[in-house]
């Protein structure tokens, strides 16, 4: 089972590098059959650990008796099937509530987390290297970097900042802050095709050992 493992997944990995030559029935295949596993595998595992522990065991628990504390979520299951007034042109409408609850819950998570991530965390990693400075604890490169770091958030914010027009110490600082969006930019695309080579190279070292390997020990 484990050689029939192996030739299942080298099969499927040729399938979906056929596309390099041109779109095929096999590519589709493996394609199709990909979308089609990851969303019975999310379907399942929202039944098991969503549905079953979260809305059906405690319902039935209060339905025998054993306990009356999961009534209460009666009202967010209501509200959830509320999604399925889709399916009906007369109730269309009611499907406002349960969505305006979901963004209005997501957003109260999601506001103070962007908050904390993308502006307090942000300010504190570019200060807090120069309490090390003042304390003499860091060496002359990463001193340079610090200041560095200050550098290009404060060019780079200066390019996207519109109220004043892009004259004189303004445009040059924000001609700066280009140069370092590019640097980023860059980094962050190289950073991706790295990661995408990692994956072809695990990809062709698991058909070179693993399958041929197999065919070695059949033979």
């Amino acid at each position: 089972m484990e050689v029939f493992g192996i030739w299942v997944a080298a099969f499927l990995t040729l399938c979906i590098y056929s596309f390099l030559y041109r779109d095929n029935p096999l590519y589709r295949f493996a394609e199709h059959l990909f979308v089609g596993i990851s969303v019975g595998y999310g379907i399942v595992l929202s039944i098991h650990e969503g549905f079953i522990p979260l809305a059906w065991n405690p319902i039935w628990a209060s339905l025998t008796g054993e306990s009356l504390a999961g009534l209460w979520k009666l009202i967010p299951i209501a509200f959830g099937l509320l999604f399925f007034a889709r399916l009906s042109p007369r109730h269309t409408w009611l499907i406002r509530y349960p969505i305006a609850i979901l963004i209005g819950f997501g957003a109260g998570i999601a506001i103070p987390n962007m908050l904390r991530a993308n502006i307090f965390e942000q300010t504190r990693g570019t200060v807090a290297p120069f309490g090390a400075i003042y304390a003499g604890t860091l060496t002359p490169w990463e001193i340079f970097g610090a200041i560095l770091m200050v550098v290009g958030v404060v060019c780079t914010l200066t390019y996207f900042y519109f109220s004043v027009e892009h004259r004189g110490p303004v445009k040059w600082l924000s001609k700066i802050g280009i140069c370092f969006l590019m640097i980023g930019f860059g980094s962050a695309f190289g950073n991706t095709v790295m990661g995408r080579v990692t994956l072809l190279i695990q990809r062709v070292d698991f058909l070179l050992i693993d399958w041929l390997g197999s065919i070695g020990a059949l033979f």
